[in-house]
């Protein structure tokens, strides 16, 4: 796709090169431009180096806005089936062992974070110049999103993985610490059980579709639930990831923005960047929630939709220049 796009420009140049009127003089132009749309918001500058060619650079940011996403913090056995543990039960034994609060529901607060430079060829074929048909592409950082938990649950995630740290000595009959002077702490037979019993916490999200292998090494099978666990640093979060660079294909309008007035224009661009197909959803366990996981519910499920069905990334843009000299 690469490969296209770029050819289809440098064509463009070359064919309208060679029908370039002696009367013309390049580079004499230049149009500053700001705009809004699916991208973000950005300005480009652009000079016309045929009277059929123009180039287009500039750059795009999209606003930071948050999408809350909730979910609840449940309880499961080494098999990966709910135990049945009531959380109340639960959070009332993890205030004991560490003095925090745990609140059942945990916020993520989904945010854009895309941002591109963009090259574009824009070619006029008609003689009112006002329509042209635009190739290029855009450049920036392949997470286009992310999603994070709320600060205000920190605490409560803070608290999940200390006791899963707890749970994990209880089922391997390993010492919580090691004190020097007294030397190892275990757990006595009848508590290590009773936590064994209660099960590790997690924020369920789905099935997993295949067998997966997360980045620390723990395999997980088809159909199993997927529970979410807090990392070393009290965190849960996802980033939806797509190519660095995205091929642009497209068309647009250009027209005075004031009668009689030739420096001031409107316009807008619509087309597609291929942005390599279906984007990843990565959590910090390295998850593909995109690829790796089915039958997600609630908001988070109507996110990774959505998501899925992006193939390509749709470009609508308003544009209102000046020109410059």
């Amino acid at each position: 796709m690469k490969r296209i796009v770029i050819s289809i420009a440098l064509a463009c140049c070359l064919c309208t090169t060679q029908a370039q009127e002696k009367t013309f003089k390049p580079f004499k132009q230049l149009d500053f431009g700001v705009t809004l749309g699916t991208t973000g918001i950005g300005f480009d500058v652009a000079m016309p180096v045929h009277e059929m060619v123009k180039l287009r650079t500039g750059f795009e940011v999209m606003p930071r806005f948050n999408y809350d996403m909730h979910f609840n913090v449940e309880s499961f056995d080494d098999a990966g089936l709910p135990t049945g543990s009531t959380f109340d039960r639960m959070a009332e034994m993890l205030y004991g062992l560490t003095g925090f609060k745990v609140d059942q529901n945990v916020t993520m607060k989904g945010k854009p974070t895309m941002w591109n430079f963009k090259f574009l060829v824009d070619v006029y074929p008609f003689k009112n110049k006002h329509w042209h048909i635009t190739a290029g592409f855009h450049w920036g950082p392949s997470k286009i999103a992310e999603a994070v938990n709320a600060q205000e649950d920190s605490p409560s995630l803070f608290a999940v993985g200390m006791y899963n740290h707890l749970w994990d000595c209880a089922y391997y009959d390993e010492p919580i610490m090691t004190i020097e002077g007294i030397g190892e702490v275990s757990f006595d037979d009848n508590i290590r059980q009773r936590i064994i019993n209660m099960g590790r916490m997690g924020i369920p999200l789905g099935k997993f579709s295949h067998d997966v292998t997360d980045v620390y090494g723990v395999e997980h099978k088809k159909g199993e639930t997927y529970y979410m666990e807090p990392n070393e640093n009290s965190m849960v979060y996802a980033d939806a990831r797509a190519n660095s660079f995205k091929p642009y294909l497209g068309f647009g309008y250009e027209g005075r923005l004031i009668k009689n007035n030739d420096k001031y224009h409107i316009g807008f661009d619509a087309g597609v960047m291929f942005w390599g197909g279906t984007p990843s959803i990565m959590t910090h366990e390295g998850i593909d929630l995109a690829k790796d996981v089915e039958d997600i519910g609630g908001k988070v499920g109507s996110y990774v939709k959505f998501v899925k069905g992006i193939k390509v990334y749709p470009v609508i843009n308003l544009r209102i220049t000046r020109t410059i000299f």
